[in-house]
C-alpha cells in the first residue's frame, strides 16, 4: 500500500520532482485532511459550547467525536483525558506551570535529557530558575544514547518531574521510555514524554507504557498547524490549573471570585482551532489506514540507506550512531556550512532543515555549530536519497 503513498499528498501533484526530506519539521498533508478542514470551513462552521442551534450543536458534537478519537488513538477509555492546545511546546508549558509551579519548591529538582528539544527544555530551565530549583540534564554516551545509568543515578526523593522525548529530533535517537518510564515510577516520580516525532509512527498505548503526561502535535503527523494534544492521566486530572483565563473555561464567575470547569476544560480558553481538529481527527483515520509496523518498516529502509549511501562520500560526516534510530539523519560536509549545503541541495528540489534544530545544548555538546538533517516519512523512497548523495557529489565537487 505504501508504494503509491505519494497519490495520497496533492503536494506531490503539483511539485512532482520534490523531494521533500523535512518531515521531522512538519509532515506533508494528505487530501483527505485538506478536504475535512474546508468542510467545515465551508458548510459546518460554527462555534463550539455555546450555542444551541444546529449548526453549533453539531460542531460541538464533532469536537468532542475527536477528543474521544484522540484518546483512543493513545488507548485511553476516558476523553477527559485529552485536551486539545496549540501543539507540543504549549502541551509542555501546561504542565511547567499548571502542574507543578505550585508545588515546586527551592531544592527540589526536574530531570530533562540533552536529546530534548527546546519546547522541553526551556520552560522547565525557567521554571526551575524562578523556583530556586535544580534542572538536571541527562548526558548522552559518544552514540548519541542516552546515559541510563546516569539518568538513575539523577532520580531521587527531591525529583518533581521526568520529561524526556520519545525521539530525538537531531539525531533520531529512540529512546527507551518503557524502561526510563518505570525508573520514574519506581521513585513515584511523575513522567513526561514529548511525543511529537513519535506518535505518527508509534504505538503509544497508555496500558503498555504508563506515561504520566503526553504532548504531541498535529502537523507532525499529517494533521494542520496549530493543533496539537496534551494528555493527563487520570491520577493528575485534580492537578491542573487553568493555563490562561478567559471563556469557555468557568462554572461561575461573580465580582468577587471565579470557579472553573476541571481539565481538560479549564485549560481550553476561548475559541479553540475547530477546524484543525477537525483536521487532526481526519490525520488519525488517515494513519489507522495503515500498519504502523509497515510504516516503521519502511521509513527503517530508507533511512539506512541513506547513511549507507552518505558514508560513501568522503567528506561527508554522520552526527551520532544511536542503536534505535527512527527516520532522522543530521550530518556535516567537509569546509561547507549547513546553510550552504541545504541551498544547494534546494536547487535540486531537495529539501532539508540546516541549523541547531533547537537543540543547542546537543549541538554545543557535540561541538557542531549546526548540522543538515534529512528526515523521512511514508512518501519518501530510495530515489531520493540517489537524488540526495548525487547533489551532495555535486556540490563538493564545485565547492572544492
Amino acid at each position: 500500500m505504501l508504494k503509491n503513498i505519494k497519490t495520497y499528498f496533492p503536494i506531490f501533484e503539483k511539485y512532482p520532482d520534490l523531494a521533500y526530506l523535512d518531515s521531522a519539521a512538519t509532515t506533508q498533508r494528505p487530501k483527505s485532511v485538506n478536504e475535512a478542514i474546508n468542510q467545515f470551513n465551508s458548510f459546518e462552521n460554527a462555534n463550539i459550547h455555546r450555542g444551541v442551534y444546529d449548526l453549533s450543536n453539531s460542531a460541538t458534537k464533532k469536537f468532542e467525536q475527536a477528543r474521544e478519537k484522540v484518546a483512543r488513538y493513545i488507548g485511553s477509555s476516558n476523553p477527559k483525558t485529552i485536551a486539545f492546545t496549540s501543539g507540543t511546546t504549549h502541551s509542555i508549558n501546561i504542565i511547567a506551570y499548571s502542574f507543578l509551579k505550585s508545588t515546586l519548591n527551592k531544592g527540589d529538582n526536574i530531570v530533562i535529557t540533552l536529546l530534548d528539544h527546546h519546547a522541553n527544555f526551556i520552560p522547565w530551565q525557567m521554571i526551575a530558575q524562578e523556583k530556586g530549583a535544580e534542572l538536571r540534564v541527562v548526558p548522552i554516551n559518544k552514540k548519541g544514547d542516552l546515559d541510563i545509568t546516569s539518568l538513575g543515578k539523577m532520580l531521587d526523593e527531591k525529583t518533581k518531574i521526568l520529561s524526556l522525548n520519545h525521539i530525538s529530533n537531531s539525531l533520531g535517537t529512540v529512546n527507551d521510555i518503557h524502561e526510563i518510564i518505570d525508573l520514574g515510577h519506581k521513585k513515584n516520580i511523575p513522567v513526561m514524554i514529548d511525543a511529537a516525532q513519535s506518535v505518527a509512527y508509534y504505538d503509544l498505548d497508555i496500558l503498555t507504557f504508563n506515561y504520566d503526561f503526553l504532548a504531541f502535535s498535529g502537523h507532525k503527523m499529517f494533521a494542520p498547524f496549530g493543533t496539537g494534544v496534551l494528555y493527563v492521566a487520570e491520577k493528575w486530572i485534580k492537578s491542573i490549573t487553568p493555563y490562561n483565563y478567559g471563556g469557555g473555561i468557568i462554572k461561575n464567575v461573580s465580582a468577587e471570585e471565579t470557579t472553573f470547569s476541571d481539565y481538560p476544560f479549564n485549560i481550553e480558553a476561548g475559541t479553540p482551532n475547530i477546524s484543525g481538529v477537525m483536521g487532526l481527527s481526519s490525520a488519525i483515520d488517515f494513519i489507522n489506514t495503515f500498519d504502523k509496523a509497515e510504516m516503521r518498516q519502511h521509513i527503517s529502509d530508507v533511512t539506512h540507506y541513506c547513511i549507507e549511501q552518505l558514508s560513501t562520500i568522503n567528506d561527508v560526516k554522520i552526527i551520532g550512531t544511536p542503536e534505535k534510530r527512527s527516520g532522522i539523519v543530521s550530518f556535516v560536509v567537509k569546509d561547507i556550512h549547513p546553510h550552504d549545503v541545504a541551498s544547494f541541495l534546494n536547487q535540486d528540489n531537495i529539501a532539508v532543515r540546516a541549523g541547531m534544530h533547537c537543540t543547542q545544548p546537543l549541538l554545543m555538546y557535540l561541538e557542531t555549530p549546526a548540522t543538515v538533517r534529512v528526515s523521512f516519512s511514508i512518501y519518501n523512497d530510495r530515489q531520493e536519497v540517489d537524488r540526495l548523495k548525487a547533489s551532495l557529489v555535486a556540490l563538493i565537487k564545485f565547492w572544492t
